[in-house]
């Protein structure tokens, strides 16, 4: 069970915090005026520790890149900038051109229980604003569907923690994201009003629809105005740095099947027939994309693993594959579970002496 927070007026860090960019000072100086303006007692040692261990927040941001180390060692060390925040793992994927990084951190709250303050926001926009000064979408391919420079940005709550402490962060960073680097955010699950689904979302804006090549995704191939308003930033598209999505949800596994053929329409009739959508297996989501020059691979989002896990999905891609007379490897988690996250992350902070 996760601590439920019910919160008539969420404070958002993001309404202070931009100001507060422009005023010179140590990121210590800008954090106490935080506290002062918030009229927020500090944590002491003992309830930081208690934080550290039990109300976790989990942020998996994508970013199209993974061929270029010189833009990935900026973001990563972007990263590494508050030792408050932890990357707990990194994958990357040269064929799909694009890598994952799972960061994790503590979120604090007010003493009538709403979250206030995460180191983890923080991270994530410097990380953002390294991506966008590191990558040009317009120069990029690759073999999986993309709409941004960061594609997307997704919270979990882990530990303790609740999934509307995950919505509250994802708005914060999405106001931010919005307003500073003047990009399009659309929300999604918990963190959009009506709980719209990612999948619903990218339909309407093309993300499927691969433009070079039958199987690639390059540049911006779409219109400048978007058919969709934004829930944040502007209506027009910069087409070096794209849209990013930004959503907070129960825990999400990837998995992913590969299969040795190189005939992409097999494996996206494959790929419909295991997903829910095409009459398959509830709560699993598809793609059939290539990957690399002799190999095509079933990308799986399992939206409840603990219902639908790896194994079936594993049986069913092997019997769809058969009557296809294809071979399938054993698939691959793409992530640690939750479990393992939190269990690194709180070997990761041990070792820091504070």
């Amino acid at each position: 069970m996760t601590k439920q927070v019910s919160c008539v007026s969420s404070f958002h860090l993001s309404s202070i915090w931009f100001p507060l960019k422009q005023r010179s000072g140590s990121k210590a100086d800008q954090t106490k005026q935080i506290k002062e303006i918030m009229d927020f007692t500090p944590i002491s040692k003992d309830k930081k520790k208690t934080a550290q261990q039990s109300m976790l927040l989990c942020c998996k941001l994508y970013i199209s890149e993974s061929r270029n180390k010189a833009a990935l060692d900026s973001i990563e060390q972007a990263a590494k900038l508050d030792p408050e925040t932890v990357i707990v793992n990194k994958f990357d994927d040269r064929a799909y051109n694009r890598a994952r990084y799972t960061l994790v951190s503590y979120v604090a709250h007010d003493s009538t229980g709403c979250p206030v303050f995460s180191p983890l926001q923080q991270t994530v926009l410097a990380v953002v604003e390294a991506a966008y000064g590191a990558i040009n979408l317009e120069s990029h391919l690759g073999a999986h569907p993309r709409l941004g420079v960061v594609d997307e940005i997704v919270f979990h709550p882990l530990a303790q923690a609740s999934l509307d402490e995950a919505a509250w962060i994802a708005k914060a960073v999405a106001a931010e994201i919005g307003n500073r680097f003047q990009v399009p955010v659309y929300l999604y699950a918990a963190a959009h009003p009506t709980g719209k689904a990612l999948d619903t979302i990218r339909r309407e804006l093309g993300y499927y629809r691969p433009n070079f090549m039958g199987n690639q995704w390059a540049g911006w191939a779409y219109p400048e105005l978007l058919p969709e308003k934004p829930d944040e930033g502007p209506t027009l598209v910069s087409r070096s740095r794209g849209i990013v999505m930004i959503g907070a949800r129960p825990w999400v596994a990837t998995y992913n099947v590969p299969i040795l053929s190189t005939d992409l329409s097999a494996a996206r009739r494959i790929a419909q027939m295991v997903s829910a959508r095409g009459g398959g297996l509830p709560t699993v989501q598809t793609l059939g994309l290539v990957h690399g020059e002799d190999s095509t691979e079933i990308a799986c989002m399992l939206l409840e693993p603990n219902q639908i896990g790896a194994d079936r999905v594993q049986n069913r891609v092997e019997m769809l594959a058969a009557q296809e007379g294809l071979d399938v490897e054993k698939g691959y988690f793409t992530d640690f579970s939750p479990e393992m996250i939190t269990e690194r992350y709180m070997k990761l902070i041990s070792t820091d002496p504070n």
